[in-house]
């Protein structure tokens, strides 16, 4: 089955947007999945239902249940991918060698700390890739229903409607800087060499949130110490294909099989991005 054939909206009778075949089976399973297992153990989880896998990155019984389920409803739609979530990976590295082939990328629930403190945003974030690139992306907000999908060579869509990138426009742009996973020194370099040339904003700690927020010209820029696939696979694609800029800080493209690499610097143009690998390379 080649989903990038499926990957172009089309408009009803009154013009309106109307969602391809696979985007519709897509939303529709992430729909459910958000209804019937995350949605009821928001603000309504147990002690016992979060752990730690390491220092600040929790997993909760939600993040695996929506996992399997996810999984089962993607391999109803092609069962010849190789499934990559996040969970699975956790419990064993080897699934990561798919990777580099055809396979589903899942986040069941990204933004996993927002949701464990019950507070948001968190969503669901789901990818198709093929060859180490991502083919086709979607990215669903848990509460407030928005849809963004995308296909490479296709455009980018948000509730079945093309988009194009926009920036704020505030003279000094703005950016969300993640210093989460960066050591001090590091953190030091970050606020010394590049904080002061933008307004700076705080991170959602979510991927589902922050890439539309590059598209929808809330940020400006914003770059990732870590680039794990199922955080960014579907967002870096959706920034990409609505006219920003996603890349490895030296230009290279970023891809979905690197899961050791780290760097990726997102903008809302490709001038902003010049500017912000400028200042990314004094570090």
């Amino acid at each position: 089955m080649d989903l990038r054939s499926h990957a172009w909206l089309h408009l009803d009778q009154r013009g309106l947007p109307v969602l391809n075949a696979l985007d519709a089976e897509i939303l529709a399973l992430m729909q459910r999945v958000s209804q019937q297992v995350i949605l009821p153990r928001y603000r309504n989880l147990a002690s016992g239902e979060i752990i730690e896998k390491a220092h600040d990155d929790l997993v909760t019984i939600a993040d695996r249940e929506a996992e399997d389920m996810l999984a089962e409803g993607l391999a109803r739609i092609d069962s010849s991918l190789a499934m990559v979530g996040e969970e699975a990976a956790h419990s064993d590295e080897a699934v990561l060698d798919h990777l580099s082939g055809d396979c589903w990328i899942i986040d069941p629930i990204d933004g996993t700390h927002n949701f464990a403190h019950a507070k948001p945003p968190f969503g669901i974030l789901l990818a198709q890739a093929s060859g180490g690139l991502a083919q086709s992306g979607w990215i669903y907000d848990c509460l407030s229903g928005r849809f963004c999908s995308a296909h490479r060579s296709g455009g980018a869509f948000v509730n079945g409607e093309r988009i194009a990138a926009k920036t704020t426009g505030e003279p000094l742009p703005v950016a969300a800087i993640s210093l989460i996973f960066l050591d001090p020194e590091r953190r030091k370099s970050v606020e010394r060499h590049i904080s002061t040339h933008y307004r700076t904003v705080d991170i959602p700690r979510c991927a589902a949130e922050q890439y539309p927020r590059l598209v929808l010209g809330q940020n400006d820029v914003s770059f990732f110490e870590r680039t794990l696939a199922w955080d960014h696979a579907a967002g870096a694609l959706f920034l990409q294909e609505a006219g920003g800029r996603i890349a490895r800080p030296d230009g290279s493209e970023y891809r979905v099989d690197e899961h050791g690499r780290t760097g990726l610097l997102g903008a809302a143009s490709p001038d902003l991005w010049d500017d912000l690998a400028r200042l990314y390379a004094q570090l």
